[in-house]
């Protein structure tokens, strides 16, 4: 590979983008606050995706650290968030 992105990379990173873009959108008009997580949540695994596509693109393996460190931020947030959720229920 030359080292930059092809056609296909940059095709995913466009629609990686636009369903960012949408997934903010849900994360501003809400209406609820599950909805706003499951958003933000959303968010979280669409930037994971584009790490990983970044390392492809760019040949670069601490793209990958990113995502895995993302990944596990989100993965605690939502459980943390979960545990919430259950402890206001009672």
């Amino acid at each position: 590979m030359s080292g930059g992105p092809d056609t296909v990379e940059v095709v995913l990173l466009a629609v990686l983008a636009v369903a960012a873009a949408l997934a903010m959108v849900r994360l501003a008009r809400g209406p609820s606050l599950p909805d706003r997580v499951v958003a933000l949540d959303l968010i979280a695994a669409v930037g994971v995706a584009i790490c990983a596509v970044a390392a492809m693109a760019f040949e670069l393996a601490v793209f990958l650290d990113v995502a895995m460190l993302l990944a596990l931020i989100s993965f605690v947030g939502t459980v943390a968030f979960a545990r919430y959720l259950e402890w206001r229920g009672r």
